[in-house]
């Protein structure tokens, strides 16, 4: 495949390029940091500079086009609500725009788990994200893309394992970002596992069988 990361030089964008071109696809990865290229180079991905804000819907389909699939999984990460509306809000809605003008029918999002960060008290800016990023989901899941939208739990940075929990419905947990690559580059290779919400923890099931259990139609695996 060829697939264009949005967010590539982030903890889920660059284990997720590794996996992919140490398979065989054709990874294309967007930064806009003069600082981040060579993060994205050592991943095996091909870097392209790009503004998710700046940039029209028809600058990045010029950017998507000739592409077998987009994975979107950037963020604000904490910069302010201003820039998370832009980025994890407009920012999404402007991609699927671009994927869809570009022909580019594959479409996964990095989204983020309802329960995530509720066993602590929260902020109005983190209520904001959530808010932002439910609204992303709702926009991306009413267009004609095959999309696929993943939730992960809270995020840790621990090594991956392979094994996930993924489901339609799953009990919160956390996931290591290298599972969620793990299990998106398995997902890639499902057509069949598209126009779906998948949950999903660390877990005991290899990522590639969660990924073919759930394509077959099947429920939570862990």
């Amino acid at each position: 495949m060829k697939v264009f990361q949005i967010g590539a030089a982030g903890g889920v964008g660059r284990p997720l390029a590794r996996l992919l071109t140490a398979g065989g696809d054709t990874v294309s990865g967007m930064y806009r940091a003069p600082g981040q290229v060579d993060a994205v180079r050592e991943t095996g991905a091909t870097p392209v500079v790009g503004d998710l804000v700046a940039e029209t819907v028809d600058e990045l389909a010029a950017k998507l086009a000739g592409h077998d699939a987009v994975v979107f999984s950037a963020g604000a990460h904490g910069t302010g609500p201003d820039q998370t509306t832009l980025i994890d809000g407009r920012g999404l809605e402007k991609a699927a725009d671009a994927a869809a003008r570009a022909g580019v029918s594959t479409f996964v999002l990095v989204s983020v788990f309802p329960d995530a960060g509720r066993d602590r008290e929260t902020n109005e800016g983190f209520e904001h994200y959530m808010r932002v990023k439910k609204t992303a989901d709702v926009y991306l899941s009413g267009t004609d893309l095959d999309w696929l939208i993943v939730r992960p739990g809270t995020l840790r940075d621990g090594g991956g394992t392979g094994r996930v929990n993924a489901g339609l419905a799953v009990e919160y947990g956390d996931v290591q970002r290298e599972n969620v690559a793990a299990f998106i580059a398995a997902a890639l290779h499902q057509p069949a596992l598209r126009r779906v919400i998948v949950e999903l923890t660390d877990g005991d099931t290899p990522v590639a069988d969660a990924a073919a259990h759930l394509a077959a139609g099947g429920g939570a695996w862990s």
